[in-house]
């Protein structure tokens, strides 16, 4: 039931910073704190993996490899998500770029006076005297 209770709030922490705008510093802030949360846990579970069943059964999670099944899925759906953001913030930017040549290019071109091409104009007779 814990662990239950454990993996709903971590969800909606995520859904949350995931909809948060990633400008900010301290979004920036709040994701290297959890990289390095992240580091000093896997390293851990690494030379103590007692330590990991340990915790999995003090909330509620039959073994330590389930535990860790869960956390993955977690960090899943955070790659996810951010990818997805930043592949809508890439696309938005290249619709303004594109926008901004486009507009440019046309004020140029309203700018330079036409210029025709002689081969396709008849030639140029004098009227006879």
């Amino acid at each position: 039931m814990l662990i239950q209770i454990i993996l709903i709030v971590a969800i909606v922490v995520i859904g949350f910073l995931v909809i948060r705008n990633p400008g900010s510093d301290s979004h920036l802030a709040i994701r290297r704190l959890l990289l390095f949360a992240f580091v000093i846990v896997a390293v851990l579970s690494v030379l103590f993996p007692q330590w990991l069943s340990w915790v999995a059964s003090l909330i509620g999670v039959g073994r330590g490899t389930d535990l860790l099944l869960y956390a993955l899925v977690l960090v899943v759906l955070v790659v996810i998500a951010t990818q997805y953001r930043t592949n809508v913030e890439q696309n938005r930017r290249i619709t303004q770029l594109a926008r901004r040549i486009a507009l440019l290019e046309a004020r140029e071109s309203e700018r330079q006076p036409s210029v025709q091409d002689d081969s396709a104009a008849p030639p140029h007779t004098e009227p006879l005297p």
